[in-house]
């Protein structure tokens, strides 16, 4: 059940995220407001309807119909641009991880809604659908919207202070990564058996190959669970973020199965074009370790954008560590994976940068503190993959040809 959960919770959060969804939802809620009004006017006293007329409220109706179209576009063009802008000084990849957030959402999604709610009373105002005595509850309502309108323009407004600058798409990925992470370090396994090397696999093997080319996105791991019979067990040769072909084996299944019910568990992997954050923690690392590298470059030479994003990871892998993992037992025992654990992550958030900021002391000093500071971390395979990266830190420097006052100072910081 527990598994279950959090995978309905995954499911949630990704259409929770979507833009599409969320001015959907506004725009229905918008014309449920629209349908509703001559409904409450039945509520209301004869002397209180007579107070407001239809004529007063036309013209606020019209102008709010107008306005919130040309507002709704001169929005979607400043958050496409921001997006392109952060997505030049950054990386492509922070470009989802913006689309994702809700304030720009919620704002987008106002203005859209309050155009369908203006426009939609016009039209069934003049289809006859309003009593000539509602104009009062179409008023009320109307000035609700506006209220919600000016609210959510200066939302906006604040937004946009940041919208598209390379700090906001640091701080966006930061926190991107940090969910994934300690949602990782919290069940190392989504639920899962591990598979170690030392596993010993059944003989009886079928196989589970991809239906489709792309990026496994998720595992639904207590589908898998459910799905299995008794005495069967699924070894997974893949994980969330791997690129998988059309037909090549993603997992391993004991016990025997019929072909209905291999198509049922190849049905729990959803595969797409693109890596996604749920089940994959080392591609916030990814995304920020992009933006270190791409401040790196000739064309843009910002050691500082690199420096602050060292110390983003340095922060996020320290907080991974420092998490006790779940000790319950395995919510999906007859499922065993692998999942990447500290010695994977550091070197996905360090290697970029080690390699292209290794002329840049500035960079290597930092890199080096970083590497430092984690390999006293009390998570012993963290300290342990901090300092085996700090040679390789160290031999990238070297053949990047640092002067040699500039290489004690390194090799003066302990790991």
């Amino acid at each position: 059940m527990k598994s279950r959960l959090e995978w309905l919770k995954l499911i949630f959060l990704r259409y929770y995220r979507d833009m599409g969804l969320r001015v959907l939802f506004y725009a229905l809620l918008s014309l449920v407001a629209t349908l509703i009004s001559p409904l409450a006017n039945s509520l209301l006293s004869e002397a209180t309807k007579a107070r407001i007329e239809f004529s007063s409220v036309l013209p606020v109706l019209t102008i709010l119909a107008t306005s919130m179209l040309a507002v709704s576009t001169f929005s979607l063009n400043i958050m496409v641009s921001a997006h392109r802008a952060a997505a030049d000084a950054t990386t492509p990849r922070v470009h989802r991880i913006l689309l994702e957030n809700t304030t720009t959402q919620s704002v987008l999604a106002a203005f859209i809604g309050a155009f369908v709610y203006s426009l939609g009373s016009l039209v069934l105002y003049r289809l006859g659908f309003y009593p000539p005595d509602a104009a009062i509850i179409v008023m009320a309502v109307t000035t609700l919207v506006v209220i919600w309108v000016v609210v959510s323009l200066l939302r906006w407004i604040q937004h946009l202070t940041t919208l598209g600058s390379v700090e906001d798409s640091l701080l966006s990925a930061k926190e991107r990564a940090r969910t994934s992470l300690l949602a990782q370090a919290k069940h190392p396994r989504f639920g899962a058996s591990e598979l170690a090397e030392e596993t010993i696999l059944p003989t009886d093997l079928i196989d589970l190959r991809a239906p489709q080319s792309g990026y496994l996105q998720l595992i639904d791991f207590a589908r898998l669970q459910d799905c299995l019979p008794e005495a069967a067990s699924i070894y997974l040769s893949v994980r969330p973020g791997m690129h998988v072909l059309e037909g090549e084996v993603i997992a391993q299944v004991s016990g025997g199965i019929d072909a209905v019910l291999k198509r049922t568990l190849v049905e729990a992997f959803t595969f797409g074009a693109q890596r996604t954050h749920e089940q994959d923690a080392e591609f916030g690392l990814v995304v920020l370790s992009e933006i270190a590298s791409k401040a790196l470059s000739p064309g843009i030479n910002d050691p500082g954008t690199a420096v602050e994003a060292l110390m983003m990871v340095k922060t996020l892998l320290w907080e991974f560590a420092r998490v006790s993992p779940d000790e319950e037992r395995p919510t999906a025992p007859k499922v065993f994976a692998f999942f990447p654990g500290p010695q994977e992550f550091v070197e996905q958030a360090f290697g970029s940068i080690a390699r292209d900021g290794a002329a840049t002391i500035e960079v290597a000093l930092t890199l080096r503190q970083a590497l430092s500071a984690l390999s006293a971390s009390e998570n012993e395979r963290m300290a342990e993959a901090a300092a085996g990266f700090a040679e390789t830190a160290i031999l990238y420097s070297e053949q990047a040809g640092l002067l040699k006052h500039e290489m004690e100072r390194l090799r003066e910081i302990s790991v």
